[in-house]
């Protein structure tokens, strides 16, 4: 009866026995070998992460002699230096830290015309002559 069940599924012979209640047949060395797999994926792994390591570590070499050829610094340096600026100018302190004044924002002593000078430059000839009889 078994050969003919066999013929009949056309050699499907494992997963009939399975479904028909044989007890499965165990491979003795069937840990062994899964241990062996297992060590193998582990090992292969390690290695490619070393070379991935070994791979960037070459490329930032490579960026660091671009820095360093061109003046540029890291992001996190300069976030670093700009933190510590802000410490230093602001140590002992107990207010927050004063924003920079632009260039040109009262630095220098200009030359300061009253708002009467400023609107007379604008003004038509006779208006002008107007308000200079008047004062």
């Amino acid at each position: 009866m078994n050969f003919v069940m066999k013929q009949a599924l056309g050699g499907a012979t494992k997963d009939m026995g399975k479904m028909l209640g044989e007890k499965e047949e165990k491979d003795p060395d069937a840990e062994k070998k899964e241990e062996e797999r297992q060590e193998a994926l582990r090992q292969q792994e390690e290695e490619r992460k070393a070379k991935y390591a070994k791979m960037e570590a070459e490329r930032e070499s490579i960026r660091q002699g671009i820095r360093d050829k061109y003046g540029i610094k890291k992001k996190e340096e300069k976030e670093a230096e700009a933190q510590a600026a802000m410490e230093q100018a602001s140590e002992g302190s107990l207010t927050r830290p004063k924003k920079a004044v632009p260039a040109g924002c009262g630095d220098e002593e200009e030359e300061e015309e009253s708002i009467v000078d400023t609107v007379m430059k604008f003004l038509p000839g006779p208006l002008v002559d107007m308000f200079n009889k008047n004062t």
